[in-house]
C-alpha cells in the first residue's frame, strides 16, 4: 500500500520521559500494528525522541528508508523542539498523531508542535485516536497514498508528441513551473518519429492486432473509405511505435498532438490513445501508460495523479453538452476512452463486447477508427488541475455515470457525435457553477470517491481546491 515512517516524541525532563517510556511504547506498538494490518510497510523510529540529538538521528534514519510520509506521535506531552528538529531532518510530508487517551496530555503535545510547525510554514496533516483504531489508520493511510502520488511525479518524464493543437491554450503549460513544482521533464518529439517509426513497425503484429479486435470488439465497421483494414493496420502501427519511444527514452506518461497534421495527413490517433490507456492489449495484460490527447499536458499531468490514487485507468473526455432536462453531462470527445470504461472489467474481452470501431467523421479526413462506446454506470470522482492567473489549483466533485435502455442511449448520443465514446454524467456540482467556473474543455475521471487522498495531494502539491457540490453551491 505506502511505506509509513513512525517516530514518537516524548518528554525533554529524563526523569518525565523516563515515566512515560513504557506508555509510549505501548501506543506506539499498537498504532503500528493496525498500520501493518491495513497493508501498509512501517518503518519505525530505533528510540523514542527524548533529546535534541535523537530527533534529528531518529528522523533522518526514518527519512533514508525512503518512506511516503513520516508520522510524528504523540503519546504524552512532548518538547515541540523535538518536532522542528525532526521535522527538518525529513523531506517527506508529515503527519502529526495525537494519542486521545485522557490520562496523558498526547493532544496537547500535538496541538504545541503542529503550532510551531505553522509559524515556520512547514505544512502539514493532523489526526487522532486511539492507536488501534482502524479509522485513524485509514486517515494516515489516505496522506501516505496521496505522498505516493505526488512523489511519483518528481523524477518522471512527459513525453509531449507535436505542440499546441488548434490554438488550444490549456492544452500547454509551462516546462520550468512544472519541474519547479512537480519535479516533471517535458520531452519534446516531432509527430514525425511517430510517422516514422509506425511506417517501420511489424506488420505480422499490426495483423494480429487488427484480427484481436475483429473478433473481440462488438463491431469493426469498414466503409472502404474512412475505415480499412490497412487504415486501422496504421492506427495499429502508431501505437507499436509510440511504445517503442516510450521503451527507448524512458517517457512516463504522454500526449500526443494529432489535429490537424495526422488527422489530414496520416490517420487519427484513437486506436493508439485508448490502447496505451488501457490496463490490456492483445498481447495480454500491462500497465496503462497515460495519454492525452491533443497533447494536453495538465490533463495528461492529472491523469498520471488520478492513476496514482486510484490504481485504475483514466477516463479523458471534452464536456460536451449539458442536458439540462435530464441534469446529465455528456463527457465526448474523438474516439479517445480507453475500452476498459465500457464494461470496467478485468477481462478485455468483456469491455470489448461493448465497443465499436466506427470510421471517423468529417473532421478527420485522413480517417481511421474511432473507439465507441458507453461508459460503465458506477460512481466517479471527477476534475482536473487547472491554472488562473498562472497558479494551479485542482477542480474536482463527485458524480455517477448513467447509462439507460438501448433507445435512450441512442437519442442521446445522436444529438452529438455518435462515432465517439459517450459517459453520461450526473455531477454533484450546480451546473451553472461548473460552467461558469471549470478552467478547460477536458475533463478526468476514475471509479470510487477519491476525494479525500486528492485533497491530501492537492495540499501536499500547495495548490488550491476548488471542490464543488450542490451542498456548498461553489
Amino acid at each position: 500500500m505506502a511505506r509509513i515512517g513512525v517516530v514518537s516524541i516524548s518528554d525533554g525532563r529524563g526523569h518525565v520521559h523516563a515515566r512515560n517510556a513504557d506508555f509510549i511504547q505501548s501506543k506506539q506498538d499498537a498504532l503500528v500494528a493496525s498500520l501493518r494490518a491495513a497493508g501498509h510497510e512501517v518503518v519505525v523510529g530505533a528510540d523514542l525522541v527524548a533529546t535534541n540529538s535523537l530527533a534529528v538521528s531518529v528522523a533522518r534514519e526514518v527519512a533514508a528508508a525512503d518512506v511516503d510520509v513520516t508520522v510524528f506521535y504523540y503519546a504524552v506531552w512532548s518538547f515541540p523542539h523535538f518536532t522542528m528538529l525532526a521535522a527538518d531532518a525529513t523531506r517527506s510530508p508529515l503527519v502529526l498523531v495525537a494519542s486521545t487517551d485522557p490520562t496523558e496530555p498526547g493532544l496537547v503535545g500535538m496541538l504545541a508542535a503542529g503550532g510551531a510547525l505553522d509559524q515556520i510554514g512547514r505544512t502539514h496533516a493532523r489526526a487522532w485516536g486511539a492507536p488501534d483504531d482502524a479509522e485513524l489508520a485509514a486517515k494516515i493511510g489516505v496522506q501516505a497514498q496521496a505522498s505516493a502520488a505526488v512523489s511519483s511525479l518528481h523524477g518522471s518524464t512527459f513525453g509531449r508528441f507535436g505542440g499546441r493543437p488548434m490554438g488550444m491554450n490549456t492544452a500547454v503549460a509551462n516546462t520550468d513551473q512544472w519541474m519547479r513544482k512537480f519535479g516533471v521533464d517535458v520531452e519534446e518529439i516531432d509527430q514525425y518519429e511517430l510517422v516514422l517509426r509506425a511506417e517501420q513497425a511489424d506488420g505480422a503484429e499490426a495483423k494480429k492486432a487488427r484480427e484481436w479486435i475483429e473478433q473481440n470488439a462488438a463491431g469493426v465497421h469498414y466503409d472502404g473509405d474512412k475505415l480499412t483494414p490497412e487504415l486501422l493496420e496504421r492506427q495499429i502501427r502508431s501505437y507499436l511505435a509510440i511504445r517503442d519511444i516510450i521503451d527507448e527514452r524512458n517517457i512516463d506518461f504522454s500526449g500526443i498532438k494529432a489535429q490537424p497534421e495526422l488527422t489530414e495527413n496520416f490517420a487519427t490517433m484513437d486506436v493508439t490513445e485508448a490502447f496505451l490507456n488501457d490496463p490490456y492489449d492483445w498481447n495480454g495484460p500491462k500497465q496503462p501508460h497515460v495519454c492525452a490527447t491533443e497533447a494536453d499536458m495538465d490533463g495528461a499531468l492529472t491523469m498520471q495523479l488520478f492513476k496514482a490514487v486510484s490504481g485504475t485507468p483514466v477516463l479523458f473526455a471534452d464536456v460536451r453538452h449539458y442536458h439540462a432536462d435530464r441534469d446529465i453531462w455528456d463527457l465526448c470527445n474523438s474516439g479517445q476512452h480507453a475500452t476498459w470504461y465500457a464494461a470496467r472489467s478485468d477481462d478485455p474481452a468483456e469491455n470489448l463486447a461493448k465497443v465499436n470501431f466506427y470510421p471517423e467523421v468529417f473532421f478527420f479526413p485522413a480517417g481511421g477508427a474511432s473507439v465507441q462506446h458507453i461508459a460503465a454506470p458506477g460512481e466517479m470522482t471527477l476534475g482536473r488541475l487547472t491554472r488562473e492567473n498562472g497558479e494551479y489549483r485542482l477542480q474536482m466533485m463527485l458524480g455517477e455515470f448513467e447509462t439507460y435502455d438501448e433507445a435512450t442511449n441512442k437519442a442521446l448520443v445522436d444529438q452529438s457525435t455518435p462515432e465517439w465514446p459517450h459517459a453520461f454524467a450526473r455531477l454533484d456540482a450546480p451546473g451553472e457553477v461548473f460552467l461558469s467556473k471549470f478552467g478547460a474543455n477536458h475533463i478526468h475521471a476514475v471509479p470510487g470517491d477519491h476525494r479525500a487522498a486528492l485533497r491530501a495531494v492537492a495540499e501536499q502539491l500547495d495548490v488550491r481546491l476548488d471542490e464543488w457540490s450542490r451542498g456548498s453551491g461553489s
